[in-house]
């Protein structure tokens, strides 16, 4: 209790001289005229070293002197200035990411499901859940839907894709085809966070070793005949129904497009 009586009395000696000093300073200057605000800015601080100065009217010294006693034992102002912030709330995804401010940042995987607090400030974001900060993110900018995401926070399935990425899946793709390639490029694209494409693009691949890779070559050869963007189940159908054995016509008209399905006019008997 008497801790809290000191605090208060100290603030007050604070506040009081933090007031002695605003009213001072402005009556000096109160007939002044500036131009900028580095120029006022600089007045102040000029003004601020002689109200420092000034003897004290019931004891001996001034606050200047006053401060060179007790400086040493004074601790150091923070690092960084303060920041102003904004709190929101969110719900952490099935993807354990939130999205916040049309930005995505990874939450510890335990999370899921449940909601949290979002400290924003001007260079970071903050979570916390229950009070407690559970993660911090350098806040993104720019282009909306950008991903921050942690290794750490990934369950450990996905974790083990770590090791994995986009490039090495792409690698071991073109060893068998440029369809092939493409359809893996696609899958890729398929997810907003790539691991989650990672078990498609691997069971794709592993189809070389069941059939062939020429085989599974020219089975994304044949679903790009029928769609623009060929599915692990389309491919998948056609290495089983053998379709990618049939041979093609020569004067077969592409079937898709960038806005579907397009039958050539030999469909409707264009031919003559």
């Amino acid at each position: 209790m008497l801790s809290s009586i000191e605090d208060s009395c100290e603030k007050a000696t604070v506040e009081g001289s933090v007031k002695l000093a605003t009213i001072w300073i402005i009556a000096v200057l109160r007939n002044e005229r500036f131009y900028s605000l580095g120029e006022l800015n600089a007045t102040i601080k000029e003004k601020l070293m002689v109200f420092n100065h000034k003897p004290f009217q019931k004891k001996d010294g001034s606050r200047y002197s006053l401060f060179q006693q007790e400086k040493d034992f004074l601790m150091p102002l923070p690092k960084h200035h303060f920041e102003l912030s904004e709190w929101r709330q969110a719900i952490v995804q099935t993807n354990y990411h939130i999205t916040c401010l049309k930005q995505n940042y990874s939450i510890p995987f335990e999370y899921i499901g449940r909601q949290v607090d979002v400290r924003i400030t001007k260079n970071t974001i903050e979570v916390f859940f229950s009070g407690s900060r559970i993660c911090s993110h350098p806040r993104l900018h720019g282009s909306n839907n950008q991903y921050s995401t942690v290794e750490d926070h990934m369950p450990p399935n996905h974790r083990k894709d770590v090791e994995w990425n986009g490039d090495r899946f792409r690698n071991w793709a073109a060893k068998f085809g440029e369809n092939t390639l493409s359809v893996i490029n696609i899958f890729l694209s398929n997810f907003k966070i790539e691991q989650q494409s990672y078990k498609s693009c691997r069971a794709l691949l592993h189809l070389a070793d069941k059939y062939s890779a020429q085989r599974l070559e020219a089975a994304c050869e044949k679903a790009f005949t029928y769609t623009s963007r060929p599915s692990l189940k389309s491919i998948q159908s056609i290495l089983k129904s053998g379709q990618d054995k049939l041979p093609s016509s020569a004067t077969k008209t592409p079937l898709s497009s960038e806005y579907g399905f397009a039958r050539g006019s030999q469909y409707y008997g264009g031919d003559n």
